[in-house]
């Protein structure tokens, strides 16, 4: 009988192990000793060898995989692409250098900026290969949610009276350098001191796709300290100022389904003070609401479902004046922005931090290192109460997880 009965209890945990296997069919891209690995499950692949990966991004149905094959020095940018169905890595054409690039979200189609040039791949054989040229003088550009158009940015001018203004386009892929084709927008009017910018970054559009959020930078120097968030609807008709943040493209997320913007606010280049969580409904009609608490800061986030999000918080440091910049040692926080209860929901040991959440389907994921090291591991978990374990080891940052939109 004993023996039945610890022969069951094998069998039952055997069986729950599987399950909880089986519960991570999760895909990513990721690199580690600055080489592009792919994690499909509970499988390792590594795809480069030798070479200085960054950069990596999904096509948008998993195909293919475009990545910069860089050195440590910043002096070589070459456009790659891995084929996860013939399982290789190929130039789309004879030499592509660049460091802005991104899939089409309608089929398997990239755009790039060449120095000042917008291009596209064409199709070969079923894959992105050779290039048309789209249109000159190009800052950063995003796809319209069709596919069909890109909004482009072009640097401000600098007249004898000052920056001019920031003209955004309107550009079809098949545009082909034609001038008739390349339709302004919207012009931002910028006015020191409120919003001083000479170019527009980082678009993201809303889910509905009827508005698009940028950041409108100023000079070099200024842009380390303040930058603006902007929208603009998907006409080209309704403008707004947000507010001022810092220039990471991750620190402003729309919800996953309202029209509503989460951004970290506040100026100043370093970490230690002034960075709260603040949200936005769109278009802008009330007051905006902070949901970070005093003496603390606030340094990633991620909406996890329509009512909740998720941030990286530390303390804040406001005794620290010079010398090395503290590290910020964060945890993960869930925000339940309706009823305004915050919650710990991560862990992390004394020297360690907590950064990049990332939600994929009902999983939590997150980027854990200890402080004054380069590498770290990615840890996960199901929902805000499930248990965390880590997912991947000692990897150069966070992965990239392919997702069908």
């Amino acid at each position: 009988m004993r023996f039945r009965i610890l022969l069951f209890l094998i069998l039952i945990s055997f069986h729950f192990s599987t399950m909880v296997r089986a519960e991570a069919p999760l895909t990513a891209a990721f690199i580690r000793d600055h080489q592009l690995w792919i994690k499909k499950g509970d499988r390792e692949i590594q795809i480069t060898k030798d070479r200085y990966v960054y950069s990596q991004k999904w096509s948008y149905d998993g195909r293919f995989i475009g990545y910069i094959d860089g050195d440590e020095k910043g002096e070589k940018s070459d456009l790659f692409i891995y084929d996860t169905k013939e399982k290789e890595s190929y130039q789309p054409y004879v030499r592509v250098e660049t460091s802005n690039f991104k899939w089409s979200p309608i089929k398997n189609q990239l755009a790039y900026n060449d120095r000042g040039i917008l291009n596209v791949t064409k199709t070969k054989n079923g894959r992105p290969q050779g290039f048309e040229n789209v249109a000159l003088g190009a800052g950063d550009f995003e796809w319209f949610p069709n596919g069909k158009e890109f909004i482009v940015s072009s640097h401000s001018c600098l007249l004898p009276t000052g920056w001019g203004p920031v003209p955004l386009y309107k550009i079809p892929v098949d545009a082909n350098l034609a001038a008739d084709k390349m339709k302004l927008f919207y012009t931002i009017q910028t006015k020191e001191p409120d919003l001083f910018a000479i170019s527009a970054d980082d678009f993201k559009w809303s889910a509905d796709g009827k508005w698009v959020s940028f950041l409108a930078a100023p000079t070099a120097s200024w842009s380390n300290d303040s930058n603006t968030l902007c929208v603009l609807s998907s006409q080209g008709e309704q403008f707004q100022a947000v507010g001022k943040m810092l220039w990471y493209k991750d620190w402003m997320k729309w919800a996953p389904s309202a029209n509503q913007l989460a951004y970290i606010s506040g100026e100043g280049r370093f970490f230690v003070e002034n960075k709260k969580t603040t949200i936005a409904d769109i278009p802008i009609v009330k007051q905006q609401k902070e949901y970070t608490p005093e003496g603390f800061v606030d340094l990633d986030l991620e909406w996890f479902s329509p009512d909740k999000v998720i941030v990286a918080r530390a303390k804040e440091n406001k005794e620290w004046k010079e010398g090395p910049v503290p590290t910020m040692f964060t945890a993960l926080y869930a925000i339940n922005i309706k009823t305004e209860e915050q919650k710990q929901i991560s862990f992390p040991k004394k020297n360690e931090l907590d950064e990049n959440p990332q939600v994929v389907g009902t999983y939590l994921t997150w980027y854990r290192k200890k402080d004054k090291e380069y590498k770290g591991d990615v840890w996960i978990k199901e929902g805000l109460n499930g248990k965390e374990q880590i997912w991947l080891k000692n990897v150069d940052d966070a992965p990239i997880f392919f997702t069908l939109n």
